[in-house]
């Protein structure tokens, strides 16, 4: 019986550790999301760069890592995909969510973008019952209403402090949304280097020739360098995010996905000098309260 007692404990802090490691890593991946929508929105700005050619410089160098990651290990096979049309869709709603998201970073504050991408997981609710055959009950059904309102008190539409360009952010957490449904479809279908490899992959073929009429060459070390910041990030914030997954169960690990809010508002403040406005503090507080509460809701009934 000791013995029995002793193996369930050290099997529970194995267990403990394991998921302490992957908050950990979420929390990781929320640095590196804000260390890429940061880089992406000072070449964007302070550059006046062609979104086309950040947005295809991102995914070259996310490429590139990518290849030097799993390409020594596994070979060309990691290109082969047992569901090649859903990979190749998400991959595109990928990109689309990427463009979006660097055109809404050439006229909001960062803190204001991250927010609405935050509301993510409301629409997701939503798509998961067309798309994944999921039912949504009257508590859910509270929670994504809430959340609208909240996301409306952030945009505040026919307002006076309405910018068109929230129009973007908007756009890019539909496409996200989509994104992370189409995961939840390809989850065990194929590899996590192979679903790395085509999305990345397929941007760079995609934006690199269409950002060449309006190509603008770094003028100094200084912008090669965010370059490459940039695209490391976007590839170890997506690398930890999974490796976090694979750790910890998503409901343990979502709350912590809030943390890119925190990030995000230090890195518009220290490096843009942006101070979220009343309207986004009380959005986002609303925001973060529904997705809580479909956390709390979604673990409960687990």
């Amino acid at each position: 019986m000791l013995t029995a007692t002793r193996a369930d404990r050290e099997a529970g802090e194995r267990h403990g550790d394991r998921a302490g490691l992957g908050i950990l890593l979420m929390l990781v991946a929320a640095v590196f999301a804000t260390s890429l929508s940061a880089s992406a929105k000072w070449l964007l700005t302070e550059l006046a760069w062609p979104a086309l050619q950040v947005v295809a410089l991102r995914y070259a160098v996310h490429f590139a890592m990518a290849c030097a990651i799993f390409l020594p290990k596994q070979g060309v096979a990691v290109f082969r995909a047992n569901a090649p049309g859903r990979l190749l869709l998400r991959s595109l709603v990928l990109i689309l969510a990427t463009l979006f998201n660097f055109l809404a970073l050439q006229h909001l504050p960062l803190t204001l973008t991250t927010v609405i991408l935050f509301a993510g997981p409301i629409l997701i609710t939503v798509l998961s019952v067309p798309m994944l055959g999921e039912r949504i009950g009257a508590h859910r059904l509270v929670a994504v209403l809430v959340g609208f309102c909240g996301v409306l008190v952030v945009i505040q539409p026919g307002g006076v402090g309405f910018d068109p360009a929230v129009l973007y952010s908007v756009g890019s957490m539909g496409f996200a949304s989509l994104y992370y449904i189409l995961t939840r479809m390809l989850a065990g279908v194929d590899s996590n280097a192979s679903i790395q490899l085509w999305s990345s992959g397929l941007a760079s073929v995609v934006f690199l020739p269409l950002s060449l009429g309006t190509w603008v060459w770094p003028e100094s070390g200084t912008a090669l360098a965010v370059v490459l910041f940039m695209g490391v990030c976007g590839g170890l914030s997506h690398i930890a995010s999974t490796g976090a997954h694979q750790l910890a169960r998503a409901s343990m690990l979502a709350p912590f996905t809030y943390a890119q809010i925190v990030t995000a508002s230090a890195a518009g403040y220290l490096l843009f000098g942006e101070r979220p406005g009343a309207a986004t503090l009380v959005g986002c507080a609303i925001i973060i309260g529904s997705g809580l509460y479909l956390w709390w809701r979604e673990t409960r009934l687990s």
